[in-house]
Order: C-alpha cells, then sequence, then structure tokens
C-alpha cells in the first residue's frame, strides 16, 4: 500500500531568506494563496519574533490558507519565540509550531557554548511549552548531518516523550551524501516506528554540494514520509531542496520510493513563474522542471527522435506541469526532419526538386542567426515562387518601429505587416517596453495577458547580443516568443511578435 509523503513549502521563511528576495504582506498572500492551489501539505511563511512585519504575515497566512493545509512559523527553542509563533497562529485553522535547535558539536560549542545535556534540556522544555499551547509541534535538530548519532537520538526519544508530533532532520550546510544520508535515516525511522510510530520523520536538505534532491529522495527511500522544500529550491546560499524536482521524481517511481505526494502538478510551472517573478530571482534557463529550456530540443538527433514519439527524449510532458507545449527550436544543428516539420506546420508544401537548395539556405540563416523562428521560416520560404502554401497562415511581421523616451512619457510608434495588410500604431507607457508592447498588442487586435518578459546577455562586451523572451497568455493557454538581437528593444519586438504568431499558428 503506497504511503503519502508530505510535502512543507518553506519558500515563504527558508526561500525569502535569498538576499534581495524580501516580500511585502501582499506579495506573501499572492504565493500563500498559490501553495494553497498547488496543494502543498504544510507551509512554512515566516520566523514570526523576528520582526512586527513576519509576525503580521504569518497571522496573515494562518488565517486565508483553510484547514487542508497546516501552516507553520518558526522559532528558536526560547519561551519567547513559541510565545510569537502561538500568538501569530492562535487565529489558523491548521497551526502547527516548529523549533529549532542545533545537536551538533560545532553548533553547541561555537553557537550556544553549551553542553549537550543543557542543550537536550532546551529542547525538552520548549517542546513541553510549546505542546501546552498547540497539538501540532515539529522539532528541527539543526546540522542534524554532522551530529553524533546516539545524542541526537537521544534528543528525539526525549522530545517526542516531551510531545513533538514530527522529528525534522536537516543537512543543514548540504555536508550529507545519499547513500550515507540514507542510512542515518533509515537507522532512525527504525527506532522511530518502536518508540511511537504515528511520528512523522521529516528532512530539511540545503543544496551547498549540489545534493539536495539527491539526499532528499534518498531520504524518502528509506523511511522519511515528510520533505521540506522552496519553489526553484531558493533558499540561504546555494538554496534548499526543489520542490517540483522532488515531487515529479516520486511521480515517475512511486514504487521505488513506495510513496506518493497530493501536489496538483499541473500548478507546478504557475508556481514557480510566479515567485521567479515576485522575487525577482531568474530560474536558470536548464533547471528540471521548470527551466526555460527543460522541454526545448534544438539537437537535430534528439528532434528527429521527438517528432517520431515523445516518448524517445521526454520522460515528463510540458502539459503535466502546466508549461508551455514542447518546442522544436531550430538552430544550424537542426535536421532536416524538423525542418520540414515547421514548414508543414505552416502550411509551406517545398517541390523535392528544390529541397536541397532550400535546406541549404535555411542553414545559412541559422549560422546567422543563432535561433530561426516561424517568422524567419515564412521569409525564407516565400522568397521561393515556386513554395505554395496551403493553410494560407499569415503571420505578422514587425517592420519598423520607434520609441520616444522622455522622463515624463515615453510613446512607441510600430509598424506591423500581415500579408498585404500594414498597420501602424502609437501607444504610451510607463516604459519603453510598456510602450512598444502596448502599441504592438493594440496593432493586433487580440486579447492578450504578458505574464513573463526576460532578457539575457548573449557574449560579452559591446558585440553582445541580447536574447529576449516573453511568454503571454490568450484564451487560458500560454505562448512562448523568443528573439536575439544586438538592439534588445528590436528582439523585444519581435519576441513578442513571435508569441502572438504562434497564437496563430495554433488556431489554423
Amino acid at each position: 500500500m503506497s504511503r503519502k509523503i508530505y510535502v512543507l513549502d518553506t519558500t515563504l521563511r527558508d526561500g525569502e531568506q535569498v538576499p534581495g528576495a524580501k516580500l511585502n504582506l501582499n506579495e506573501k498572500l499572492e504565493i500563500a494563496r498559490q501553495l494553497v492551489k498547488l496543494k502543498v501539505d504544510m507551509m512554512e511563511v515566516g520566523f514570526p519574533s523576528s520582526s512586527k512585519g513576519d509576525f503580521e504575515a504569518v497571522k496573515a497566512i494562518g488565517q486565508i490558507a483553510g484547514k487542508d493545509v497546516m501552516v507553520t512559523g518558526l522559532g528558536r527553542a526560547v519561551k519567547s519565540d513559541i510565545d510569537a509563533i502561538y500568538e501569530s497562529l492562535r487565529g489558523a485553522a491548521n497551526p502547527m509550531i516548529h523549533i529549532v535547535l542545533g545537536s551538533s558539536n560545532v553548533h553547541m560549542e561555537k553557537k550556544f557554548s553549551k553542553s549537550p545535556t543543557q542543550v537536550l534540556e532546551m529542547g525538552v522544555e520548549a517542546v513541553k511549552y510549546a505542546k501546552s499551547l498547540m497539538p501540532q509541534v515539529q522539532y528541527s535538530l539543526e546540522d542534524a548531518s554532522r551530529s553524533d548519532f546516539e545524542y541526537m537520538w537521544k534528543t528525539i526519544e526525549a522530545v517526542v516523550k516531551a510531545g513533538a508530533t514530527i522529528i525534522n532532520v536537516p543537512d543543514t550546510v548540504g555536508f550529507a551524501v545519499p547513500e550515507e544520508f540514507g542510512k542515518l535515516i533509515c537507522k532512525i525511522n527504525d527506532r522511530l516506528m518502536n518508540l511511537n510510530p504515528n511520528i512523522i520523520l521529516s528532512v530539511h536538505c540545503h543544496n551547498d554540494t549540489g545534493l539536495a534532491t539527491a539526499n532528499t529522495l534518498a531520504a524518502i527511500r528509506n523511511g522519511a514520509n515528510k520533505v521540506e522544500c522552496t519553489i526553484n529550491g531558493i533558499g540561504e546560499r546555494a538554496g534548499n531542496t526543489s520542490l517540483e524536482e522532488v515531487v515529479m521524481g516520486i511521480k515517475l517511481h512511486p514504487k521505488y520510493y513506495r510513496g506518493e505526494t497530493n501536489i496538483n502538478i499541473e500548478e507546478i510551472y504557475k508556481t514557480s513563474r510566479m515567485v521567479s517573478a515576485i522575487m525577482g530571482l531568474d530560474v536558470q534557463v536548464n533547471k528540471a522542471i521548470t527551466g526555460e529550456n527543460a522541454f526545448a530540443h534544438s539537437s537535430g538527433i534528439h528532434q528527429d527522435g521527438l517528432l517520431k514519439s515523445k516518448e524517445v527524449y521526454e520522460i515528463i510532458t510540458p502539459e503535466e506541469v502546466g508549461a508551455p507545449p514542447m518546442e522544436i527550436v531550430l538552430t544550424a544543428r537542426s535536421g532536416k526532419h524538423a525542418f520540414s516539420y515547421v514548414t508543414k506546420k505552416l502550411g509551406y508544401n517545398i517541390p523535392e526538386i528544390i529541397e536541397p537548395e532550400v535546406y541549404k539556405s535555411f542553414l545559412t540563416m541559422a549560422d546567422q542567426k543563432k535561433e530561426v523562428y516561424d517568422s524567419d521560416v515564412m521569409t525564407l520560404l516565400e522568397s521561393y515562387t515556386e513554395i505554395t502554401n496551403n493553410k494560407e497562415i499569415k503571420l505578422w511581421q514587425l517592420k519598423g518601429f520607434q520609441v520616444t523616451a522622455s522622463s515624463q512619457v515615453q510613446i512607441a510608434t510600430v509598424k506591423l505587416q500581415k500579408s498585404e495588410k500594414m498597420i501602424t500604431r502609437s501607444e504610451s507607457g510607463e516604459g519603453a517596453v510598456d510602450a512598444l508592447y502596448s502599441a504592438i498588442i493594440k496593432a493586433v487586435d487580440q486579447s492578450i495577458d504578458l505574464m513573463e518578459y526576460r532578457i539575457h546577455n548573449l557574449g560579452r562586451g559591446k558585440e553582445s547580443l541580447g536574447k529576449v523572451v516573453v511568454q503571454i497568455k490568450h484564451k487560458e493557454k500560454l505562448y512562448q516568443g523568443k528573439a536575439i538581437e544586438r538592439d534588445v528593444m528590436k528582439a523585444s519586438g519581435i519576441a513578442l511578435v513571435n508569441a502572438i504568431n504562434k497564437i496563430l499558428v495554433t488556431q489554423s
């Protein structure tokens, strides 16, 4: 029988500790509501004793989370911290007090200047007091992966008898390795089953050596039934365990991990992008599950295999996690199969006799542009009179633009062409890009919401290129557009037009 793996999200506590990622109350509430939609089992949303702002945020989130999500705040093993957690969460439908106290020699000697016996007594007294206030109490043995096992077990045994309902084993500094961490959790789990089988065994891993996800999954395999994660793996230093990686790992191998989560995986991508945008922390392009390139394919060999069957190179579909559809990226490495796929998607029939010539022209274009988009292919093919278009898909092309900016107003004028139709439109905006995008959206007359706008620098110095990636929503569907140009404003305009063109191709 499959066991439930509880997921605690600590994006709003540990994740927020990233320098520069501090959130205001409304931003925290927005993310918290999305975490409810994601169906996390628990969320840690702040450190109530640290500031009035954190206290109010924990209180507000506790009141909107509902009974299906347990809400907790973190505190030290001191009465004032525990009181702050209680006061902030006593109005919550499903609250928990979370106490953290070091268990390694380095923490006891260097951080607390206390003996192991004194630290153990602090923990027991803290749990007893917390238990008198709330029924759910989690105890975390900070720096557990560097702790003496017998002392750690003595502490676990004592705090469980004092009333702790969850024991959390953190790899606080990313010291652990999967095999050894798995053995540690297995050993603790065996003893816990004899002590009290109702206790939840949890892990909280950091990513200092890039092993947070591996350590967490090893722990699950060896008996842990709760994991602490953050969206996109954000957190102190190199970050925390990535929620999306652990959840999808379990999803792919439920028999191996002997468990499953309740996470609504279709909300993963949306949650990732929301956290990235609100915190101002970009998701690395090759990030597993949620990165820009997670479902993009540019290698000719891969593209050929995917076009024959997606199962050849995709073990997770983008639709599963709510991401935009798989993208075939045309580059100089793309083969004839991928190029043919795009031309047919656009409705073009290339006579067999000129196929080699057209493909050679495509490769020349690809060498110059790095990435080739639908509008580029259309321009290339329409230069050949022998090529016909069955679907008669007409795409927009950005023929020109001008942006006038001053300290008071920014105005953009765009000239767009679709077949024989030429439209010129001017709009103002709060910034140059806002004005440019307002003009383009008004010109194409489509109901579009801009969901994401990002700029990457390709190369070094003044000769570098600007790559712009945009994501838009139309009729509840996501579409992505990209462009690479020396002029980032031009790249911005073309990227949006390319995204709009994907709507037209999809609708054809």
